[in-house]
């Protein structure tokens, strides 16, 4: 049998606290009062992420990305951040880019798909200047699982036999009804959660269209929840078909209305995202000396994210990407010539 089978528990740094009781602290002590939480990104940024929080964010790849506040992080400045790279592609490159991180849990970052690889991320790996768990993508989102359930684990069968599992923090345990060797997943508690969504209301109800991967347990796990959203509906909206109401309101500590909130990336539905820019991204952040104006230009230079737009072509680039998502999710016929 290999050293790998015989090991009893991962030799990775657990990050947070899987502690379902400490979580359950800091939950009790939150208003459930259904209150206006309508602000701005800036606002949002500056009175619930800090510097040294752990933050999840929603979205899949380069899908529903909560860019703006991703920008908005860099900005203020905020850094030793940790992040669960679930799936994360060009928000984990805009925060790589920035300088914002120092810890991740390690599922899927670096590469933007099909796209190619940031080598702003890659250096951090690469220099040692940031400290690394690895788990799977499911092994990740079964820890959010556990947070939302309120228990410090789920067992799970993944990982076994593998450098992945060597290098997590996941433990082995045993079934009690079968004997059966397990993996103890340990719950995952967020700081904040930063989740871009298609509607909300002023209380933080919030409606997603389309795949929403382990969104609906980052809500419930995270002790603090900005939403960004690309529609701001009416609460009678909401009532009126409850059952759409993907995250409830008192998990939800602001709500920011921000259209085209995923640009660069696609917004299902909506909008495609911009390959140009994406490339351009990849392009600039191949070495410090050009990474350092593009992000002058683009992030720094800017107030907030409607000057972002604007520098990639406004409404008329915005408007093509609309063009662009109907066509891929309706067919050619259904746009007009």
């Amino acid at each position: 049998m290999s050293e790998l089978i015989k090991q009893k528990e991962g030799i990775g740094k657990l990050f947070t606290d899987p502690c379902p009781d400490k979580a359950r602290e800091y939950f009790r002590s939150k208003s459930r009062v259904m209150k206006d939480k309508v602000m701005d990104v800036k606002e949002a940024v500056s009175s619930f992420i800090r510097d040294g929080d752990y933050i999840a964010i929603g979205g899949f790849g380069t899908n529903r990305i909560p860019t703006a506040v991703l920008h908005e992080i860099l900005r203020q400045g905020k850094k030793d951040l940790g992040l669960s790279g679930h799936t994360a592609t060009h928000d984990f490159q805009i925060l790589a880019a920035g300088g914002a991180m120092n810890r991740v849990d390690v599922a899927y970052v670096v590469g933007l798909e099909a796209r190619g690889l940031s080598k702003a991320a890659r250096r951090l790996f690469e220099e040692a200047k940031i400290e690394v768990c690895e788990w799977t993508n499911a092994a990740l989102a079964w820890r959010y699982r556990a947070a939302a359930m309120g228990v410090p684990f789920l067992p799970a069968r993944v990982m076994f036999g593998t450098d992945t599992y060597k290098y997590s923090a996941a433990k082995e345990i045993h079934c009690p009804f079968t004997g059966k060797r397990l993996l103890a997943v340990p719950a995952l508690y967020p700081d904040v959660a930063i989740i871009h969504v298609h509607r909300a209301d002023r209380y933080g109800n919030a409606q997603i269209d389309g795949i929403t991967v382990s969104d609906y347990d980052v809500a419930r796990a995270a002790k603090r929840v900005i939403i960004t959203t690309e529609r701001l509906i009416d609460n009678d909206e909401i009532r009126n078909d409850p059952s759409r109401t993907f995250i409830p309101y008192y998990c939800v500590d602001a709500v920011c209305h921000v259209p085209y909130g995923s640009y660069p990336g696609n917004m299902p539905y909506e909008y495609f995202s911009d390959e140009e820019h994406l490339n351009e991204w990849l392009a600039a952040d191949a070495h410090p000396s050009t990474l350092e104006p593009f992000l002058e230009k683009y992030i720094f230079n800017t107030k907030d994210f409607n000057e972002y737009l604007e520098l990639c072509g406004g409404e008329e680039k915005l408007q093509e990407l609309r063009k662009l998502e109907l066509l891929h999710e309706q067919g050619p016929d259904m746009i007009a010539d």
